[in-house]
């Protein structure tokens, strides 16, 4: 603003030209979202049973866990209502017998920068604090239940070790299921979707999903080389758009010097009208009247002043320095 000012000045000086005076439970919405996730998991229960190519890590841990028996519904209700009560023992049952659960949820996290294993004993610890807090009185599977704290436990550890700008764990929860609609929608479709059409599938907005979209993708460095160029990176050809060229910067400084060079020619007073009247320090240009009240002169006084200031600025020495500026 205080530069603006100070063009405004020098163009008035120039020109002659004057200036105007005025300027948790509550994750499952209803019974329906709670089927589709059993379901789901079921599913993944049997997939994970079967024998994955890893490394000797995962096939030994697989042999390890797949000695505990898959749980009845009948067993499993009763192994609940004992861990409500306090049953250790019943927990741990509860807690071996969906290991092979927790291998399939964190199977579709691999590929994530985090190893299998590590993914899998993140999902453990949300598969022992399901087993911690579920109320069989409820009416679901257990599995049904665990499936949403091991998803959280294994999205937060990716969510934290992963990403270079984090995103909120819920966030990450929405950006995996905005990839999977995707997938399945490439599949019935034979095409890429829409944006439209993965919200309708999402229960989510075109602009949320764009959003989320965005966020899925991996940051670039900007210590990159471009491509076929390594003397250049990818912050040499970036442009700071809120930024002021070198050439205005030079520009307004050697227009400031000037001006404070042509205000030494005025008296005290001369020089404050015109320095608040063109808004020289603070980019406020103020009026005839708010001049007079903080001079206790007239509106026709300070206007008086103001001329005759003009005048003496437009001497040909004051005129000669900024008129290459102008």
């Amino acid at each position: 603003m205080v530069a603006i000012a100070k063009r405004a000045l020098s163009d008035t000086i120039v020109t002659g030209k004057g200036q105007n005076e005025e300027r948790s439970w509550s994750y499952y919405r209803d019974e329906d979202d709670l089927l589709v996730e059993e379901e789901e998991f079921e599913e993944g229960e049997e997939e994970a049973t079967q024998q994955y190519s890893v490394d000797n890590a995962i096939r030994r841990y697989l042999g390890e866990i797949g000695r505990y028996p898959l749980l009845t519904a009948e067993q499993e209700l009763r192994l609940a209502h004992r861990v409500v009560q306090g049953d250790i023992e019943a927990q741990q049952r509860l807690v071996e017998s969906n290991l092979r659960l927790v291998v399939s949820i964190a199977k579709r996290y691999n590929n994530q920068g985090i190893c299998l294993l590590d993914l899998v004993q993140e999902g453990n610890l949300g598969l022992i604090r399901a087993a911690q807090k579920f109320d069989p009185a409820r009416g679901f599977r257990f599995s049904t239940y665990a499936t949403w704290w091991i998803r959280q436990a294994i999205s937060r550890a990716v969510a934290e070790h992963t990403r270079t700008i984090h995103i909120p764990v819920h966030v990450v929860e929405l950006i995996y299921k905005i990839k999977r609609i995707t997938r399945r929608l490439y599949q019935e479709l034979g095409r890429d979707p829409l944006a439209e059409e993965i919200g309708r599938a999402a229960n989510l907005t075109k602009e949320r999903v764009v959003e989320l979209q965005g966020m899925a993708e991996n940051p670039i460095s900007l210590d990159a080389p471009l491509v076929d160029d390594e003397q250049y990176h990818l912050a040499d050809m970036l442009v700071d758009t809120q930024a002021a060229a070198p050439a205005d910067v030079v520009t307004h400084q050697a227009l400031h010097d000037q001006i404070t060079l042509a205000l030494e020619a005025l008296n005290q007073r001369e020089r404050q009208v015109i320095e608040m009247r063109y808004g020289l320090h603070d980019g406020y240009c103020h009026t005839l009247e708010e001049l007079s009240l903080h001079f206790k002169l007239t509106r026709e006084r300070i206007r008086q002043i103001e001329v005759k200031a003009l005048r003496t600025l437009r001497q040909p020495i004051q005129m000669n320095r900024l008129r290459e500026l102008a």
